[in-house]
């Protein structure tokens, strides 16, 4: 997490729009969507219990029979995106969980951890980085993409996603802040090609083992445009395919966002290889875009979620002290997942954050079109 995120505070957004700004330059890069889902979950948690205690207040009775609460969807939300609205409360709730610590009252009271069990920080070793072979590893990894087998998404086909993710943060109770984790656990996504009509299957999200709907309109009635930070497959179909235009483009439609213009365009197509699918002659442009961004590494021995070892394609964030890794198989050059290792000793609060702390570990486990809402491959026939 960034070292700078837990110095915000609520009362420096004046409207839920500089929130969900604050929001696109803080969090830590690949976790964007995944806090932002837990963010959204315990708002619709926190809103229903406000009004249980309403009615409870006006009638002297816990009874919520007739009551009935609309529903703040954990909806797959890329940063950044249009601004939701949000009660002052879910404001103030949201700012804990965006600078990734989770603060539980003495009396059980404040934001609810999700369902999924805590334990220790993970860790690993920090290994060592390079810029020795940059260019090589880049030009690897594009071959392989290209010559991987990437089916088009037709009509009425969805893209399912499937992958196991871990994070690590900071757990405040009682005044007392120490280092947590949640574990390692399944994720599966379904979204349609216009990013319109999705699922989500997530238990850090939501508890319900059946998942929950991701499609639009949204709370409001809006449908959100693909973009950079939220694309649909058709989105990036339409992206130019020439490295120096599309990073100049990244470049233009980040400005603002993350600690660093360079660390903030490494983080967005970091999220495009991650829980997206890009068009098949779109990855070389990605891969090459990437190349040229100042600051980009190799790391030689990076380990996904799984336990797979690889090599990476990283940059570390200078103002966090965070490292993004993408990692690849050292033969095949295929994409196996993403982590984020804190790197530099922080300082106050955020000198819990350990170098070799890992904050974010992800790896994809499958990735593919299917013809319909919650299929996945092996129910293909």
């Amino acid at each position: 997490m960034n070292a700078n995120t837990s110095r915000q505070h609520p009362a420096e957004w004046d409207q839920e729009a500089q929130l969900l700004t604050q929001t696109a330059r803080d969090l830590p890069t690949g976790r964007h969507q995944f806090h932002k889902e837990r963010l959204m979950a315990q708002i619709h948690e926190q809103a229903q219990q406000v009004q249980r205690e309403e009615h409870t207040a006006a009638t002297g009775t816990t009874e919520t029979a007739g009551m009935t609460a609309a529903p703040l969807k954990a909806r797959r939300f890329r940063l950044p995106r249009p601004a939701i609205t949000l009660p002052a409360m879910a404001a103030a709730l949201s700012a804990a969980v965006i600078a990734g610590v989770v603060t539980v009252g003495g009396d059980g009271s404040g934001v609810r951890d999700s369902g999924v069990a805590t334990g220790p920080a993970l860790t690993t070793d920090v290994g060592t980085a390079s810029t020795k072979g940059v260019p090589q590893l880049i030009d690897q990894i594009s071959l392989a993409a290209a010559e991987g087998e990437h089916p088009t998404v037709k009509p009425g086909q969805y893209i399912y996603i499937e992958s196991v993710l871990a994070d690590t943060f900071l757990k405040t109770v009682d005044d007392k802040t120490s280092l947590a984790s949640h574990e390692l656990h399944r994720r599966q996504i379904w979204e349609s090609a216009d990013g319109v009509k999705g699922w989500l299957i997530d238990p850090a999200v939501n508890d319900r083992p059946e998942g929950e709907t991701l499609s639009l309109p949204d709370e409001q009635g809006n449908t959100p445009k693909a973009n950079l930070g939220s694309p649909s497959y058709d989105y990036l179909a339409k992206l130019t395919k020439d490295p120096d235009e599309l990073l100049a483009k990244i470049y233009k439609e980040t400005k603002g966002q993350g600690n660093t213009p360079d660390q903030q365009a490494f983080a967005t197509i970091g999220d495009l290889l991650a829980e997206s699918y890009p068009p098949a002659e779109l990855y070389p442009a990605l891969f090459e875009a990437a190349a040229k961004i100042p600051g980009v590494v190799v790391v030689d021995d990076a380990v996904d979620a799984t336990g797979r070892h690889g090599v990476a394609v990283a940059r570390l964030d200078d103002t966090s002290g965070e490292r993004e890794e993408w990692i690849f198989d050292k033969k095949t050059h295929v994409y196996l997942g993403t982590r984020t290792v804190q790197v530099k000793q922080l300082k106050g609060e955020e000198a819990l954050i350990k170098p070799g702390t890992v904050t974010f570990t992800m790896a994809i486990k499958n990735r593919a079109v299917v013809d319909g809402m919650k299929q996945t491959p092996s129910q293909a026939g």
